[in-house]
Parts: C-alpha cells; structure tokens; sequence
C-alpha cells in the first residue's frame, strides 16, 4: 500500500517543497558520469525529481513508481517527456537492459519483509544488462535517526508558491527494530484541512543488506557514505556480474 504522502494528490502537490535540500539528487547523477551509463532505471522515482534531472542532460530514463498520483506529478516536469514513465514497481516491469538501476530517498527501507525486498532485488537484476550497476542508500541503524523525528526538531511552515501555505511535523510512533513508525501531520492554511501520512521504515544492518544483495546474484562492489549526509547511511555500489 502507497503511503498517502504519495498516493494523496493534495500532499503529492506539495511533497518537493517539504522535501527540501535534496543534495543527494547532485550526486547520483554524478555516479551516472562517473560510471558513464547511458541507460538508468529510477526505481521508486516519486515525483520524478532525479528523472527529469537525468533526462535534462540526455540520460535515456525509466522511472517506476507504484504511486499513481507522483508520476501524474511527475509528468507535468520539464523534461519529463523525455522519461517512460511505469506505474508499478521493479517487480512488473517489462523487459529492460540499463546500464543503472537507482534508488534514492531512501526507498529501500519501504520494504518490510524479506520476500518483499528479494522479489525487488530480482526485478532490478531482470532489468540491468550483464555488468551494469545498481546503486542505492539506506540509513545505518547505529545513528538512530528516528530520534530526530519529533513535532519540535521537524515542524516547518512551508508557502508553496501557487498552491498553499502548509504547516508539517513529524511524530514518531513506534520503535520496534528494527521496524520504526512515524505518522506526518499537513495543515493547509487556505481551508484549515488536516491531512496525515503513516510510514514504516526497516532499519537494516549492512552485513544484511550485502548478504541480501549476494544472495540475488549481485556483486558489492563498495560501500560508500553519503557526501551530503556523511556518516548516517550506507551507499551501496553493486553489479549484476
């Protein structure tokens, strides 16, 4: 089930104001120069934000998302005529061969079971040519990150030019590792409407992840920290052999 930060057209619409200081774009689209790819699927692509980026600078792009209403809000980007958009997730996909699979945001942690996660694993070792790569990030358990996760360290008042004023918190719920829960309050200044958005994240250690990569038949080439969050989650860059 899509959280309704993603499903909920009136949240989606402001979901990249919120979301603010997306430094991480910046560098995943240098790892497409740096391994010099052609061909990138974006998996859990959103809104479209690092799509529209990669195809602005001729990248042929995939994006999948299984969020109907981010990829409506993807589409409407400049660029975006240049992606092919999938409504679905990396286990429907039709068949591909791209050089680079990523997943940013984080979007590795949605996965809440171990089937869920190998079936994913699969659908991107489907999708990537013999020797092309899949890279992503997920945060390290050990910085405890849900503990930033309260009303006074993430209340913002955000104006969205053309859209509303909309006022945000998070609250977290639930700490039961390595599961974490947090529910996210919107209020919209114009009607006074209050919408919310539930999430569950899984807090993974990395000799897990590596040996779930392993296990799907992907080589773990390094693991690197995130230059703009130095420290606070791992980067793994794999190969489909």
């Amino acid at each position: 089930m899509v959280d309704a930060l993603f499903g909920v057209p009136r949240l989606v619409a402001v979901y990249d104001a919120l979301d603010r200081g997306r430094k991480d774009l910046g560098h995943y689209a240098a790892m497409v120069e740096e391994f010099g790819v052609r061909r990138v699927l974006d998996v859990g692509c959103g809104t479209g934000e690092l799509s529209t980026l990669l195809a602005g600078r001729g990248v042929d792009v995939v994006g999948v998302d299984p969020a109907e209403a981010s990829l409506e809000c993807a589409k409407g980007k400049e660029f975006a005529d240049r992606v092919r958009w999938i409504h679905g997730d990396a286990t429907t996909l039709p068949p591909l061969q791209v050089d680079l699979a990523v997943m940013t945001g984080n979007v590795a942690q949605v996965f809440l079971t171990a089937e869920q996660w190998a079936a994913t694993l699969d659908g991107v070792h489907a999708a990537l040519r013999p020797g092309g790569r899949f890279v992503f990030e997920t945060r390290d358990p050990a910085r405890r990150a849900w503990e930033e996760w309260t009303r006074e360290q993430t209340h913002q008042v955000v104006t969205v030019p053309g859209v509303d004023t909309v006022e945000n918190w998070t609250d977290l719920v639930s700490v039961e590792l390595p599961f974490v829960t947090f529910h996210a309050t919107y209020v919209f200044a114009s009607d006074g409407a209050v919408l919310t958005s539930d999430s569950t994240l899984w807090f993974r250690e990395r000799a897990e992840v590596e040996e779930s990569l392993t296990a799907a038949g992907f080589r773990v080439d390094e693991v690197r920290e995130a230059p703009d969050r130095p420290g606070r989650e791992f980067v793994f860059v794999t190969t489909r052999p």
